[in-house]
């Protein structure tokens, strides 16, 4: 029988993903790079779930890659409204981890 430890900082960890500033053009090749990943691994989890069995009427939920593709267009947009003045922008994310029961 293995003990697991249940000490907190064992149960939580955090990676800093994205820490910077950014011109547009940059922000915008960070942000679409990072979204397309997700909406990839969404679209990758729906294939798996019909794969072996394309008669399966397996119904998936489609709305997260729905959401992910309108911020998508929506991050485009705000960030190329922006006027080119040379400003910088600053993007910073953090994933954060907790191992749950």
């Amino acid at each position: 029988m293995q003990v697991r430890d249940t000490k907190p900082e064992r149960l939580k960890k955090q990676l800093k993903l994205i820490e910077g500033k950014f011109t547009k053009r940059e922000a915008l090749n960070v942000i679409n790079n990072v979204l397309d990943v997700k909406i990839n691994f969404h679209k990758l989890q729906r294939l798996s779930k019909r794969e072996g069995n394309e008669k399966s009427d397996c119904v998936y939920d489609n709305s997260r890659i729905f959401e992910l593709l309108e911020d998508k267009e929506n991050i485009k947009s705000f960030l190329l409204s922006l006027e080119d003045s040379g400003c910088c922008i600053k993007i910073s994310s953090t994933i954060h981890i907790t191992v749950e029961d």
